[in-house]
């Protein structure tokens, strides 16, 4: 095999890499990480497909073949995917749509949308369209994270109270909440509660700390304490079992069937594809930016290399995988990934590994979560939750910058009011907008050179000197439709017919690109500067902005000259100093 159609291979195929140098090391790190976070995703998993309105086993299903697959193509050494709650929660506003809860064609519209995800991802991965999730602004993604983990723990209380209340969003749930108040369970409510504080406890360390106190070593004391969701999924179900609990109005789980994932079909009507088309994109787009964030974070302590095009191979390849052996949408989790990263995972292995603790969980241990408690899944849901709220961010964006601010603020409202599909579509229109503002307007400053050196400042900040007749603005950003007619208002208005101006330079230090209509309006200020008698100047344009120039008749008709610095322009354009008097 020819070494670059092998190298080729290699890069669309991260396995090929890593495994070669497997060590027994790694093999022994990876196996204690998959033991950990196992424990962690089976009543994650449960959980979150409860979430999304599907059957428990889907949240299982889900993580299986998807983290295998993730592992074949994913770069990341300590991504954990699987079901997150976000993504759950926009699964189920999407197919809550076109499918009833608790229907066939819903559990078909859950496949569609892994099935649609998949391929936009692996599409995007093939094009290197990663740049796309630029579009999602770092502030809108922490709103929006924010707002949906307000509304998922919201929407897990109805459990907690063991009452049926519907509401896709915060104004429509919380009066459904309070009208079914009276008919609260009180079993059910006395179960949640225990299990929310002791879930609470437990995130905190309580656990860790107490096991520690009793003579623990602290690493065991710490795999203990990640598996106290486990504890709680175990002893409220036996308490749940032994008291007959289940006759008194707790919901369980009920039968759950034992068996690996069945290799299923998505729905390819072309009404279907249509109607899930968009919360498919948004799915892709949110589970990327989700994933690659945790995933570059977590690389970068270890000085590893991420390449986002083939994280999207890989997390297209997953949601394909759970597309077809009866799962839904899937992506990187944070609180799940940061646990393999600490719990000493080396490879992608840690993830397989994972997937076959996950299966023998599906064949052998589902009977045993028959009497699980609804409620105490809803309380892992929201301790979980709570835990990516960060209204923080808030107060840091109205401190440094209030389009970011008005962004965030959007985001959260529109989430809260409106739903997760158009709190997401919100945050980006309003970034967009916010964007085309700033640049539409943009700084353009005075400059003059700063005494003894070369340099030239801003004449508003900074002592300089200058010239009445030669004025050089700089403008701080690149030049384009929505910004020409500005920067055209802003020349002419400066140089007024009565004063002493003879020259102008535009100094292009920030200018990256030159657009068609920005240079329409420098021939129009190169005209009307003529007409005055007004020399027009350029100074550091960048090479690819000049090459451009080049291709058109502009430099021929510039009623001036391009500097290469502005320097050099001060010193050729400013007038020379009058002669002393007595001066030969």
């Amino acid at each position: 095999m020819r070494p670059a159609l092998r190298t080729a291979i290699a890069a669309r195929l991260p396995i090929l890499t890593w495994a070669r140098r497997y060590s027994r090391a790694e093999l022994s790190a990876d196996l204690i990480a998959a033991v950990i976070v196992t424990i962690m995703l089976i009543p994650q998993s449960l959980a979150y497909a409860l979430l999304a309105g599907l059957p428990p086993e889907a949240g299982i299903y889900a993580s299986i073949l998807p983290i295998l697959l993730y592992a074949l193509f994913g770069t990341s050494r300590a991504l954990a995917v699987g079901p997150v709650a976000v993504v759950s929660l926009m699964t189920a506003a999407a197919i809550g749509g076109v499918a009833e809860q608790g229907a066939a064609g819903y559990a078909v519209a859950a496949l569609t949308l892994a099935f649609l995800s998949g391929l936009m991802l692996v599409a995007m991965g093939i094009f290197r369209l990663g740049f796309i999730a630029n579009f999602l602004s770092h502030t809108v993604v922490s709103g929006f994270i924010t707002a949906s983990g307000i509304l998922i723990a919201a929407s897990q209380l109805k459990s907690i109270l063991g009452i049926r209340a519907e509401g896709d969003t915060l104004p429509s749930l919380l009066p459904a909440l309070v009208a079914h108040l009276p008919a609260s369970s009180l079993p059910t409510l006395l179960i949640g509660a225990l299990a929310l504080a002791f879930l609470f406890w437990v995130r905190r360390g309580g656990l860790k700390r107490a096991l520690v106190a009793r003579g623990l070593a602290p690493g065991l004391a710490d795999v203990a304490g990640k598996a106290g969701p486990v504890a709680a999924v175990v002893g409220t179900t036996l308490a749940t079992w032994a008291l007959g609990l289940a006759d008194r109005g707790v919901a369980v789980v009920g039968h759950v069937p034992q068996s690996l994932p069945p290799f299923t079909l998505p729905g390819l009507s072309p009404a279907l594809l249509r109607d899930l088309f968009l919360p498919a994109l948004l799915i892709s787009i949110i589970g990327f930016v989700e994933s690659i964030s945790v995933a570059q974070t977590l690389a970068a302590k270890r000085r590893q290399r991420i390449d986002p095009d083939q994280e999207l191979l890989g997390l297209g390849a997953a949601n394909l995988g759970a597309a077809f052996t009866g799962g839904y949408p899937v992506t990187g989790g944070f609180a799940r990934s940061v646990v393999n990263f600490d719990a000493g995972a080396a490879t992608p292995a840690a993830g397989a590994f994972t997937a076959l603790g996950l299966a023998f969980a599906a064949l052998a241990l589902t009977p045993l979560i028959f009497f699980l408690p609804k409620a105490t899944l809803a309380a892992t849901i929201i301790v979980a939750v709570l835990g990516l709220v960060d209204l923080s961010v808030l107060k840091r964006s109205w401190a440094y910058s209030r389009g970011d601010f008005a962004a965030v603020l959007a985001t959260i409202l529109a989430t809260l009011g409106l739903g997760v599909e158009a709190g997401v579509s919100t945050g980006v229109l309003v970034s967009l907008l916010l964007f085309l503002w700033h640049t539409s307007r943009p700084h353009v400053a005075e400059v003059g050179l700063v005494p003894g050196t070369e340099h030239f400042r801003n004449i508003r900040r900074h002592t300089v000197l200058t010239d009445p007749s030669l004025v050089t603005l700089r403008v701080d950003e690149s030049l384009y439709f929505a910004n020409a007619r500005r920067l055209e208002d802003l020349l002419l208005n400066r140089v007024a017919p009565d004063c002493p101006v003879k020259h102008v330079v535009l100094m292009c230090t920030a200018v990256n690109e030159i657009d068609l209509s920005a240079l329409e309006a420098l021939e129009a200020i190169n005209a009307r500067f003529r007409d005055m008698g007004v020399g027009f100047h350029l100074s550091e344009v960048k090479g690819p902005v000049m090459d451009r120039l080049k291709r058109t008749d502009f430099l021929q008709h510039l009623n001036g000259q391009v500097f290469l610095t502005q320097y050099q322009a001060w010193q050729a354009l400013r007038p020379a100093p009058a002669p002393l008097p007595g001066a030969a």
